[in-house]
């Protein structure tokens, strides 16, 4: 896999993250990590409640949705092939440009930053 093939990967799961920046925290936005918590404090530890990231790896390119951590009803119903992609209860790695998964993790992260909304989170 080439540098710009995972540069490609990781542009495009950064656009599907994008909208959510103006209610989000930017903790990081560098060419290899983009990453999202939000403005509420957890009170177990006392930190932002994470919200997504994108982090391009070695051999991948992993795009990470806490609200399906947080909620995991709502990967009820995703495909397949998107859940081969999972690795952990949050994450999504990807060696190829697929848009087709990349549309239905922009859906499955609509959800996610609704549930967040409706917990009071966002």
């Amino acid at each position: 896999m080439s540098d710009t093939e995972f540069a490609a990967i990781f542009a495009r799961l950064k656009q599907i993250l994008l909208p959510y920046e103006a209610s989000l925290d930017v903790k990081a936005d560098t060419d290899i990590n983009y990453y999202l918590d939000t403005f509420t404090i957890y009170p177990a530890n006392k930190l932002p409640i994470f919200f997504g990231a994108v982090t391009w790896k070695k051999n991948y390119v992993s795009f990470h949705l806490m609200p399906v951590y947080v909620n995991p009803s709502l990967l009820d119903g995703i495909s397949t092939e998107l859940r081969k992609r999972m690795q952990g209860k949050s994450c999504f790695n990807f060696k190829r440009l697929d848009e087709g998964l990349f549309q239905e993790l922009e859906q499955l992260t609509a959800s996610g930053a609704q549930d967040y909304k409706g917990r009071g989170f966002i």
